[in-house]
């Protein structure tokens, strides 16, 4: 299997498979997983594309840097990355704090991207639900991270989601490195120049130019993201009742809407 040295000493793992017949796909893992998050979805979507599926730093299979584990650092790793494989434009899909990654990679390198799918995208978090956030980052850099860190995964799951799924989401949180876990979540919620709250949040990405295709499980928060999106071609779509790991709870839908998107308007995406 492939890997690419991106600077500074990290080395990314990722295949490159499928099609080059429509445009290529960047499929970006969530907090604590990998890219064997895409293995609900690899299969389909290389019918009509070719796809690449990445391990972010610190994740994986890729180098794990003893700091600098943060979403800025992995959107410029992963324009890097594009750039070395030759691909102009991507249509990045990322899901969770991958969703909070593409974006970044969108607004700091817009050539790079054609278009945006964001599932559950770790941004938009309200105010009462970030009174929470010190305390799960303190319990992440404690004597029992993993165990902190599952606490936190209980929120990403419900009754729609199946027990295979949430074993294996467990099985990776436990075989993370724990200051990776602690630096990303930081990064995205409380840090400087994190995103992942309101309002920095709207400001970030309405500097978003291109197409977003957004899917959530949260009504209120579709809504809002459907407020900031600027290219008539976006979509907001909410799947009720489904948890935080919509995607692999229902991958064929997941695959056809993404599809479906990506052929409409004039043209298609």
């Amino acid at each position: 299997m492939p890997y690419e040295d991106v600077g500074e000493g990290v080395r990314l793992f990722y295949t490159d498979d499928g099609s080059a017949d429509g445009p290529p796909l960047l499929l970006v893992h969530g907090w604590g997983t990998d890219s064997h998050q895409w293995s609900w979805h690899i299969d389909a979507l290389t019918a009509g594309h070719r796809v690449i599926a990445v391990d972010l730093r610190g994740h994986g299979y890729s180098s794990v840097p003893e700091t600098g584990n943060t979403p800025r650092a992995m959107a410029g790793d992963l324009h890097v990355l594009l750039g070395r494989l030759g691909i102009p434009q991507a249509i990045a899909v990322g899901h969770s704090m991958g969703g909070q990654v593409v974006s970044i990679l969108a607004v700091e390198h817009p050539e790079s991207v054609r278009a945006l799918v964001t599932l559950d995208p770790g941004y938009g978090m309200t105010a009462d639900l970030a009174r929470a956030f010190p305390r799960m980052i303190a319990g992440l850099r404690g004597e029992h991270p993993h165990a902190a860190a599952e606490r936190i995964d209980e929120w990403c799951t419900n009754a729609a989601t199946p027990a295979v799924i949430r074993r294996w989401h467990k099985r990776r949180l436990y075989g993370m490195p724990p200051h990776v876990l602690a630096e990303a979540f930081e990064a995205m919620f409380t840090a400087p120049g994190a995103i992942g709250v309101r309002p920095a949040s709207d400001d970030y990405l309405a500097r978003r130019r291109c197409p977003v295709l957004s899917i959530w499980a949260d009504p209120g928060r579709a809504d809002w993201e459907a407020a900031l999106l600027k290219d008539p071609a976006s979509v907001v779509v909410c799947w009720e009742g489904a948890s935080h790991r919509l995607h692999e709870e229902r991958p064929e839908e997941f695959v056809a809407v993404v599809e479906g998107w990506l052929r409409g308007g004039p043209g298609g995406v």
